[in-house]
Parts: C-alpha cells; sequence; structure tokens
C-alpha cells in the first residue's frame, strides 16, 4: 500500500485539486491506490449532492424536476455513507489489531473525518468563487472572504485532527470502530411507511 494515501494533506490536497477539475468535466474516479479510491469515489457523491441540493431549490423548474432532484439527493447520501464505512473498514483492516482491550476508542473514525474534509473543500471552492465575483458588492465580498478564511480554518483544523488520530492508531494508543449506519428510511423491510400497505 502506498503509506502516502495516509497523510491527510494529500488527502485534502487532492480533494480540492478533484473539486476544482469536476467543476471543468465529468466527475472521474482515477485512483489506483485502494484507500485514495475509496476518498474519490466518497467525494464524487458529496460533489453530485451539493449539485443535486442545488437543483431541489430551483422551484420554477416545477415538480418533477426539483422530486428527481430529491430522490437523487437520498440516493447519494445513501452512497455517501457507505464510502465512509469502506474507507474506515479497509483502515481498521490497517489499525485493528493494534487495538488491546481497553484502548481508548475515538467517537468521530477516520472515514467521517474525511467525508467532512470533503465537504469543506466543497465550501471553500463555492465561497472562493463568492469572493472572487466581479458583479457583487464589497460589502458582500469582505463577508465571503472572512467566511473563506473560517472555512479554510476548520481544514487546517480537521486535518490535523486526522493526523493525530492516524498516528494514534498506528502507535495503538487510540482506536476507533466501524459505526455501521444502518439506514432504516430507504429500508422497505425496516421502514413501516413503506412496509406497512393500508387495509
Amino acid at each position: 500500500m502506498n503509506h502516502d494515501s495516509l497523510n491527510p494533506t494529500a488527502i485534502t490536497n487532492h480533494q480540492k485539486a478533484l473539486t476544482e477539475r469536476w467543476h471543468e468535466t465529468h466527475c472521474d474516479v482515477t485512483a489506483s491506490d485502494s484507500l485514495m479510491k475509496l476518498v474519490e469515489e466518497n467525494h464524487k457523491r458529496n460533489f453530485t449532492l451539493w449539485h443535486h441540493e442545488d437543483d431541489a431549490r430551483i422551484e420554477d423548474k416545477g415538480f418533477e424536476f426539483v422530486y428527481h432532484a430529491k430522490r437523487a439527493i437520498d440516493q447519494n447520501n445513501q452512497q455517501r455513507n457507505d464510502f465512509i464505512e469502506k474507507m474506515d473498514k479497509h483502515l481498521f483492516s490497517l489499525f485493528g489489531d493494534r487495538f488491546e482491550d481497553g484502548v481508548p476508542m475515538n467517537s468521530e473514525t477516520p472515514g467521517s473525518i474525511i467525508d467532512r474534509l470533503s465537504i469543506m473543500a466543497l465550501k471553500e471552492f463555492h465561497m472562493q468563487e463568492e469572493v472572487d465575483r466581479t458583479d457583487a458588492s464589497t460589502d458582500h465580498i469582505e463577508k465571503c472572504g472572512f467566511k473563506l478564511g473560517v472555512i479554510q480554518q476548520q481544514i487546517k483544523d480537521l486535518r490535523s485532527a486526522l493526523t493525530e488520530l492516524v498516528e494514534a492508531c498506528k502507535n495503538g494508543s487510540r482506536g476507533f470502530r466501524v459505526y455501521f449506519q444502518f439506514k432504516m428510511y430507504n429500508d422497505p423491510e425496516l421502514n413501516p411507511a413503506l412496509y406497512k400497505k393500508e387495509d
């Protein structure tokens, strides 16, 4: 395995590069490294979700358009959670045998932090767009510039938290579990609204 893929800085740089590239072309997943491929798949779902969320707010295109956008949101959100689990399972297979009884378990998993960083990469890109606008007021640009700075600080903080967690998992001083989502709302066997039939 390429250990660079476990480098949180490499991951966040890659998420940022993908965000910029995918706004110019289609969302392609090209990584050969197993973890980075999962990172790309997760980011693709967040990227797609972001733009379907935009579609769902366009009311003048009619009910049918909004309905399909909301269904796409549902589907991509499920897949996004699936890839968080897959990232965690992949990393657990690398670190899990080092987690001895009594080792503190981190409440947030590496996969969930990577997912949050993915969303922050999208926020950074779109807030930068607002800062770069030439048709907006100075006040708007200044407010967005402040928000952009906050987003960039949050990315640094999350990246640092991920770095510390990865190092702690490597040396066995902290662990994590794979938290399965067990989504019920879209499962016809678990959601009463789907499996109960009217008499």
